[in-house]
């Protein structure tokens, strides 16, 4: 008997060790391909869709204390995902949020760890290259904020000085260009969230932080001494839409955010929803951002179509 295991060990072990082999090939295999399954046929199957979030995106899409998800994006993507179980003639879909920064955002999307991400990502030219957008969901331009006390309203006042922009965002090589086509001498110094990059500024360690004008409006009316800060009177690019952002070539899925879009924009639910969070005071702290609806995001939800920049 002894004779016999002796024999059988190292066929036994070279199963083993195929068996390892195979499992390991075969795993980011299947991860593959269920990150190229039709998102809308995954979640017809499985009655679940993950939805890509931030913790910091006020008003947009962030985290109350108590750990609840919410914001302006995030409430638009549950209306259309309620839209989408209709149009799939499900009983429920499970909503799973997944946190996401702008460092890591496409790649989630690309492989398969959100269906869709419900921030203010930027529908550029550059990212449509990587990723699909919805119809337009707000419009802005990039500006930056520094303290009142430096003094720097223009773009050309940031010459010599030191200015942070988050990894990750357009706004970064848009800060790149300007600085390289005017000889500016701009020390630029990315970081990993908006949050770090405010801090900065806020501590005196950098003159300036480039974002979107709306971000930046919010991080500026949830601090603790808004009169400290100012935005920039000029911006460094045309306004530029934010759009919910799917996985490249998911088209089907895309059409159908797009025609839930539609629907919404043809109500009175949008104008509701923006009432709710650039006019009116927004929880927990009670800020209220006091922006209008531009007549650029008004004409956007009037006539809902692709940017062709």
């Amino acid at each position: 008997m002894t004779q016999q295991i002796l024999k059988r060990r190292p066929f036994m072990i070279f199963r083993r060790a195929a068996i390892a082999v195979l499992s390991a090939w075969l795993l980011p295999v299947a991860a593959f391909a269920q990150a190229n399954e039709p998102t809308l046929a995954k979640i017809a199957k499985t009655g679940i869709v993950r939805i890509g979030h931030s913790a910091e995106n006020f008003p947009f899409s962030y985290r109350q204390p108590d750990g609840t998800v919410t914001g302006y994006s995030t409430e638009l993507c549950l209306e259309v995902v309620e839209r989408l179980r209709q149009r799939l003639n499900l009983a429920e879909v499970k909503v799973e949020f997944v946190e996401r920064t702008p460092r890591n955002r496409v790649a989630m999307l690309r492989d398969g760890d959100i269906d869709i991400e419900c921030v203010a990502s930027t529908n550029n030219a550059e990212r449509r290259k990587s990723v699909g957008f919805s119809y337009p969901h707000f419009i802005t331009g990039t500006q930056f904020v520094s303290l009142k006390k430096s003094n720097l309203r223009t773009i050309d006042d940031l010459a010599g000085h030191t200015v942070v922009a988050t990894s990750g965002t357009t706004n970064i090589g848009q800060l790149n260009t300007i600085n390289r086509e005017r000889s500016l001498h701009i020390a630029v110094i990315p970081v990993e969230t908006h949050k770090d990059a405010f801090q900065l500024v806020t501590e005196g360690r950098a003159a300036a932080f480039v974002m979107d004008g709306i971000l930046l409006a919010a991080m500026v009316a949830k601090s603790s001494n808004p009169d400290d800060y100012e935005l920039s009177s000029d911006a460094l690019g045309w306004p530029e839409p934010y759009g919910l952002m799917v996985r490249l070539e998911d088209t089907e899925f895309r059409e159908a955010i797009n025609a839930a879009l539609v629907e919404i924009y043809s109500s009175d639910r949008i104008e509701a929803l923006y009432e709710k969070w650039f006019t009116s005071p927004v929880p927990p702290e009670g800020i209220n951002m006091r922006v209008p609806m531009s007549a650029e995001l008004k004409a956007a939800f009037d006539n809902p179509k692709d940017p062709t920049d």
